[in-house]
């Protein structure tokens, strides 16, 4: 079927002799001159081994980062536990669910909208979509949600209130409470006479 001219020349072609109807359709194939594959292959290995190997870079691993940074301290209270008549200290993130009767001072807490918190909080920032109720010191910012209650007595840094959110109490600013009384009063004063001029 095939007529090779020698098995030794690298460049000799394979040549068809016969052709063939391909199923019976009338189509008729004939082999074309096709050069010898192992040329091609020895060739191409040879412009391979002439190119400079480019190194490829590994991935580096990345460094360990220190144990302090990786580590939070967060207390979950779950939806059916009631914590009552505790002193929660050094915890970074407390997240209530269920009903918790406590002093606080850390610096985040999310009160979750079936949880209840009630007693003294000194904190960073609350996130509120429940209840509290007692004494609250957000220190950077209270986040009152639209299913959020807050009352009693609130100190806070920056305030943000959902529509629906409710606070209610005794309630300043930690900036207007840090600035005397005197100055307060006569801060408009010198403007408006200022003006009047």
């Amino acid at each position: 079927m095939f007529n090779k001219t020698s098995f030794t020349k690298p460049n000799d072609t394979i040549t068809r002799k016969d052709t063939r109807n391909v199923l019976g359709s009338g189509v008729t194939i004939t082999a074309q001159p096709v050069a010898d594959l192992t040329t091609k292959a020895a060739m191409q290995a040879a412009d391979d081994a002439r190119q400079p190997a480019v190194p490829v870079p590994l991935p580096s691993a990345p460094a360990p980062a220190p144990e302090s940074s990786t580590s939070e301290a967060r207390l979950v209270v779950g939806p059916d536990v009631k914590l009552k008549g505790a002193e929660i200290l050094d915890c970074d993130t407390l997240v209530v669910e269920g009903r918790v009767e406590a002093t606080m001072d850390s610096r985040v807490i999310r009160i979750a909208e079936q949880g209840s918190y009630t007693g003294k909080v000194s904190i960073d920032i609350a996130e509120i979509h429940g209840i509290f109720e007692g004494e609250l010191t957000a220190r950077s910012q209270l986040i009152i949600h639209a299913t959020g209650r807050v009352s009693g007595k609130i100190r806070y840094g920056k305030l943000v209130i959902d529509e629906g959110g409710e606070l209610c109490g005794d309630i300043n600013t930690l900036n207007e409470k840090s600035l005397p009384q005197k100055v307060r009063s006569s801060e408009g004063a010198p403007a408006l006479a200022a003006v009047g001029a």
